[in-house]
């Protein structure tokens, strides 16, 4: 076990049962339809699962590569009962989430490997960005983490006010300047407070404009620049917040995101609101980059971190019980 590996716990896998509900009321609904009472694996049955991951929001190209697979994994026996096809689909979707580059979970609780071990999060307005830094904050401090919170979005007020809220709900120390304020000054003024103070964890949110702006991303290699004379090696970690109920959308975030700046994590937010759970596949197998947490309710503890694993278990079990 390494940094950050841990066993998903029973209140987790209660959150992520509830939060996949709707998916698997969709995706997996649909997957039934195709498979139950065939026990042939024809190209109507693989057209009708096509469909299906297409219409969950797998994608194209990952739909695709599920098809492939199963059709040369059934390619010797063409004849199998629908419990067999579904073990087969479940399989090939955990060998796309569980690779190298995604085999890390966190543990809130592990020592981390650098203090003050700094986090930058991006993404655009709407995805859930500043909750997502306050269910971090909050999560960390409960497992013993020294944590501060810089409000590097300085072009809208609301976004230093929601910082704040949070900050005060969680009741960690917050770092914030004036409406206008230099953003790269704000993170550096965070990250030197951090070393001053002896924080542990150091979570900056910066401003969510629209992804394909170029003086965004900018200001983004500026930040990055600015903190690394507060403390070299930061930042340890670029998060880029991704809102899973808008399906493909969420994926040319993170296409145009990662060209533009060096993403090294994504947190996949507001899947209990949509039945399309299917593009945290999508993501996963497209871009090289790990998921590392999912979101999926409103409260504190709503923000899971990703098991691969119990992902797919969890979208399987409705399915084994009902199909």
């Amino acid at each position: 076990m390494g940094f950050f590996d841990k066993i998903f716990g029973k209140k987790e896998k209660e959150s992520l049962d509830q939060g996949l509900q709707k998916t698997r009321e969709g995706f997996l609904a649909r997957l039934a339809r195709v498979v139950t009472g065939r026990s042939t694996v024809d190209a109507d049955l693989l057209s009708d699962l096509e469909e299906a991951l297409i219409g969950a929001d797998v994608g194209f190209q990952t739909t695709s590569k599920i098809i492939d697979r199963i059709e040369k994994r059934v390619a010797s026996d063409k004849y199998m009962d629908a419990g067999e096809l579904k073990s087969i689909l479940k399989n090939e979707i955990e060998e796309i989430l569980v690779s190298d580059n995604n085999s890390v979970v966190y543990d809130f609780k592990e020592q981390l490997p650098e203090t003050p071990y700094v986090i930058l999060v991006v993404g655009v307005n709407g995805v859930g960005k500043t909750t997502t830094i306050g269910k971090l904050a909050h999560q960390f401090k409960q497992a013993g983490k020294q944590v501060l919170l810089g409000a590097a979005d300085t072009f809208r007020a609301a976004a230093v006010d929601q910082l704040t809220i949070w900050s005060e709900r969680v009741g960690v120390p917050i770092v914030k300047q004036q409406m206008g304020s230099d953003p790269a000054a704000v993170a550096f003024d965070t990250v030197q407070s951090a070393v001053a103070r002896g924080s542990d964890l150091v979570l900056i949110d910066t401003a969510g404009r629209l992804h394909n702006k170029t003086h965004l991303m900018d200001e983004l290699s500026k930040i990055k620049r600015v903190v690394q004379k507060a403390l070299p090696t930061a930042p340890h970690e670029v998060l880029l917040v991704l809102d899973g109920s808008t399906g493909q959308n969420a994926l040319e975030q993170a296409r145009q995101f990662s060209a533009a700046t060096e993403v090294t994590a994504l947190a996949i937010t507001k899947l209990d609101g949509t039945a399309k759970g299917g593009v945290v596949l999508a993501i996963a197998d497209q871009f090289n980059i790990p998921v590392k947490f999912i979101g999926v309710g409103e409260q504190m503890n709503d923000l899971l971190v990703f098991d691969r694993k119990a992902f797919v278990d969890s979208l399987f079990t409705w399915q084994t019980h009902q199909a």
